[in-house]
């Protein structure tokens, strides 16, 4: 069973399908998942707290009160990071457009906000409400995100007529859920992601770094480890909570990362170099303060670090080794010549002078580029659906190197 072990999230709103979660409830519980509930106040109209709390053997969370008198003064960020996956049903209008804009104003869209990995929703309203514009673009964002949404049944809907809006049916719904979960195509493979800037330090307090915030590594790691990978995370310097569902590895300095990725590179089928490395270090750190004397200038000797792409193409055999350039000018120009030059099967550049997709931003776009293939365009998207068309394009390679 592919949800055997799981532990899943259900966040019920306030629709009038809210009745057929419990019998979803029993599903999940019996394809021997962990499951956790929270309601928003009007799904307690619908169905209450305490049949939820019996089916899940768990409590169920409605509002941040009830969680502070357990003692759990943040609750929506402790079960958004609990959840391997997280499922909204049934999925009114209204929470479908807090999550497209980043609303957060009760215990469950907060949540949801919070919640990194795998979300899906599952629609039920009427059916003039569903075909509306507004809603039909909420969901077409929430797909761009990278959300899993179901497309509501026709039938009988409350209302008194057939119409498309309808929640489908529990057995339904957990089909749905198994079949997107079971695809795990990087199922036994290790995979080697490198996240975050480096920082060479000057002296006990100052350093050179990067803007690097780590969010495109993390997202990679994130999303390797859901298709089945055994992810190994080297993280630098990042500005976001590192995944929980993936081995990591903290470094600072280049020559930490260098002795990491030495170690852990031969035991790896796939690297994904996503980190913004140093280019220089400083020759001879300052073992104390370096005091400030507004009549002294104070001169650096930077030396050159070595490439580390270039060093680990030399030494791969049948890995698949990606790269990324991060670029200001000339991006295809510039990507094209590391790709030949680094001996890589891929490199990803993306334009980091561009506030909306650089660095510290939710979102990405640039190019995939292969050896003797046609560099493939990737519009603006968030890094998690980014992230899922690389590692798309790692599968490929993966099959051909196998084949």
């Amino acid at each position: 069973m592919a949800l055997k072990g799981k532990k899943i999230a259900v966040y019920v709103t306030g629709g009038i399908a809210s009745y057929k979660v419990a019998s979803f409830v029993r599903l999940l519980i019996k394809a021997k998942a962990e499951v956790r509930v929270a309601m928003t106040a009007a799904a307690t109209n619908f169905i209450s707290p305490l049949t939820m709390a019996t089916l899940s053997k768990n409590p169920v969370l409605t509002k941040f009160s009830d969680a502070e008198q357990r003692g759990n003064f943040i609750p929506h960020i402790e079960i958004a990071r609990w959840a391997d996956l997280s499922i909204v049903i049934p999925a009114t209008a209204d929470i479908i457009g807090k999550m497209t804009n980043g609303i957060a104003d009760d215990l469950v869209s907060s949540a949801l906000i919070a919640t990194a990995k795998n979300k899906f929703v599952v629609p039920a309203m009427n059916d003039e409400m569903w075909a509306n514009p507004a809603v039909q673009r909420n969901v077409h964002q929430l797909k761009a995100d990278g959300i899993h949404v179901m497309e509501p049944a026709t039938g009988f809907l409350a209302e008194g007529y057939a119409g498309k809006g309808r929640m489908p049916e529990p057995q339904a719904v957990l089909e749905w859920i198994e079949k997107q979960t079971s695809d795990q195509p990087f199922r036994g493979i290790k995979v080697l992601v490198t996240a975050g800037g480096t920082q060479e330090p000057i002296d006990p307090v100052r350093f050179i770094g990067n803007r690097s915030s780590g969010k495109m590594g993390i997202a990679l790691a994130e999303n390797a480890a859901l298709q089945g990978a055994d992810v190994t995370l080297i993280a630098g310097m990042v500005t976001v909570d590192l995944p929980m569902n993936v081995n990591v590895i903290r470094i600072q300095t280049f020559a930490d990362l260098q002795t990491k990725l030495m170690e852990e590179f031969p035991q790896n089928d796939v690297l994904v170099m996503a980190a913004a490395v140093s280019d220089y270090h400083v020759e001879r750190p300052d073992d104390q303060k370096i005091k400030v004397n507004a009549n002294q200038q104070v001169q650096l000797t930077l030396k050159r670090n070595p490439n580390l792409l270039r060093m680990l193409g030399n030494q791969k055999h049948r890995q698949v080794l990606v790269g990324f350039a991060a670029e200001t000018d000339h991006l295809l120009q510039n990507a094209t010549a590391e790709l030949e030059d680094k001996k890589v099967d891929m490199i990803v550049a993306n334009d980091v002078s561009r506030s909306d997709i650089g660095f510290g931003s939710d979102q990405n776009a640039g190019y995939i580029l292969q050896p003797h293939q046609e560099s493939i365009k990737v519009s603006k998207v968030s890094k998690q659906v980014f992230a899922q068309k690389i590692l798309d394009e790692v599968k490929k390679l993966i099959r051909k190197e196998e084949g």
